[in-house]
């Protein structure tokens, strides 16, 4: 089984033992749970796009390893065209689930840890590769969701992992055996970890000599023994418990993230990545960083694409959508959101292939596409509510529009043109809502801000690959500066 339907995706997720914490809690349904459920549903869209004809070319692929049809989320990049179709996929899956949809952190794990084991392996004789290539085959003959995860807490941002108060900060091998080793610590900040059925861990830093125990790169079942999950709290979540599903704005797509916590968790030897080889571990940081600020010109355009349709929606509905100033903020918000795609589209068809065969898109363009998209969706964002106007924040709930006495007097005086209903009217302002402040503000604003790097991570990158020397030599020419 290559590929599976969304049904059966839910099905076997049902299957999985996973340890998750909420709200002081353990959750004994994940699949069912309200709160989670949208951001379940987000990741089947995944699985159900892929067994449509009209989207084939973009959510399939056909592996290097087997040959077989595959999920496009479990492919390995053989060419430029596979960078563009995954940043097209991305588009269009936030197009459809206006949130995040999770399988990107995976993929972009993947190939990350692909090219980076195979160079390990050069150097040092090790079977890395090797346990890669098994783990992703089992992958994509099963097509299973996979997370990545990269994020330590970190705990004093000015100490080397090695050098903090507490070591468990960065999540390092604290017991080696010789069938495998012991790891503790934890993982931030993660993306669709309860809806994923494995994980790649990889190192958050480069590393030195001294954080040997901390270059550490695996993979294991997300119910592996010893790992649980404290889900994050995101503005507005419960409102999905009150009944009253127009206020949530979104009512059967979200996102999700979780601290997972590794509490001496045991890892075959077939399973480990990298194991003590510091100087790799910034390889794997640097490659992952920038298939992942890739695919943030895919996915929060998208969601971008829906923001301002609903913005423009709302304007159709305050009656003001032909007024200047209002056409000229829609423009600007297109011109902004099609900035990001091209960067996007960009750096993967100036990618190149790596040593081990797959490709890697421009890391520059990469690093300014992300550069861009901390900023980018700020500027749609305020546009949206500019256009949108105060009630974004001030409307009654669903549950008022529903009550007998004080539902007319609502209905009545939150008009707004009269061949529009109220009931839509406030349906959009509530989606603007979610997207700019609620649920979905962690996937679409803030995520931007700090995703795949925050800004001067980005910086850091452009000022190393931008080749100012080369530049310099450029102006000398033209003027005839010789030195």
């Amino acid at each position: 089984m290559a590929l599976m339907t969304g049904e059966q995706y839910i099905e076997s997720m049902r299957k999985l033992n996973l340890q998750v914490y909420m709200f002081g809690k353990k959750i004994d349904n994940v699949v069912d749970d309200p709160i989670l459920r949208p951001s379940l549903n987000s990741v089947r869209m995944t699985y159900d796009l892929a067994q449509m004809p009209e989207y084939e070319d973009l959510m399939t692929a056909t592996s290097s390893l087997t040959g077989e049809k595959i999920n496009r989320f479990t492919h390995i990049h053989q060419s430029t065209q596979d960078l563009i179709n995954k940043v097209r996929m991305q588009r269009l899956l936030g197009q459809k689930t206006a949130a995040c949809f999770q399988r990107c952190v995976g993929m972009d794990a993947s190939n990350a840890v692909f090219s980076t084991t195979y160079e390990i392996d050069q150097k040092y004789g090790t079977h890395y590769h090797e346990n890669f290539k098994k783990f992703l085959t089992r992958v994509q003959q099963n097509d299973f969701t996979v997370d990545g995860a990269m994020t330590d807490p970190k705990g004093d941002r000015s100490k080397a992992p090695h050098a903090q108060d507490d070591p468990d900060l960065y999540l390092h091998v604290v017991e080696r055996r010789p069938d495998g080793v012991v790891v503790r610590g934890a993982k931030a900040h993660q993306t669709g970890f309860i809806n994923s059925h494995e994980v790649i861990v990889m190192p958050t830093i480069a590393m030195r000599e001294d954080d040997k125990d901390y270059a550490i790169s695996f993979c294991c079942p997300t119910d592996a023994e010893g790992i649980f999950m404290i889900v994050g709290r995101q503005s507005c979540d419960t409102r999905k418990l009150e009944g009253a599903p127009m206020d949530t704005g979104n009512p059967e797509f979200g996102g999700t993230e979780a601290l997972v916590i590794f509490d001496n968790v045991f890892i075959p030897n077939d399973q480990i990545f990298l194991n003590g080889e510091v100087e790799f571990a910034g390889m794997m940081v640097e490659r992952f960083a920038g298939y992942h600020r890739q695919s943030y010109g895919g996915c929060k355009v998208g969601v971008g694409d829906v923001l301002i349709g609903a913005a423009a929606l709302a304007a159709d509905y305050n009656g003001c959508a032909k007024a200047s100033h209002i056409k000229d903020k829609i423009i600007e918000m297109q011109h902004l959101n099609e900035t990001l795609f091209g960067c996007g589209i960009a750096c993967s068809a100036l990618g190149k292939p790596t040593k081990s065969g797959n490709y890697l898109i421009d890391l520059l363009l990469a690093n300014v596409c992300k550069q861009n998209v901390t900023r980018f969706p700020y500027e749609i964002v305020r546009l949206a509510e500019d256009i949108a106007g105060g009630l974004v924040v001030t409307a009654p709930s669903e549950i008022d529009l529903r009550d007998p006495k004080i539902g007319p007097y609502v209905d009545k005086y939150l008009k707004g043109v009269s061949s529009v209903s109220t009931e839509n009217r406030l349906k959009v302002l509530r989606l603007i809502e979610n997207l700019c402040l609620g649920t979905a503000a962690v996937g679409y604003r803030t995520e931007s801000m700090h995703g795949a790097g925050s800004p001067q991570a980005q910086r850091i990158m452009i000022s190393r690959q931008g080749n100012l020397e080369m530049k310099k030599e450029l102006a000398k020419k033209i003027a005839h500066i010789e030195e």
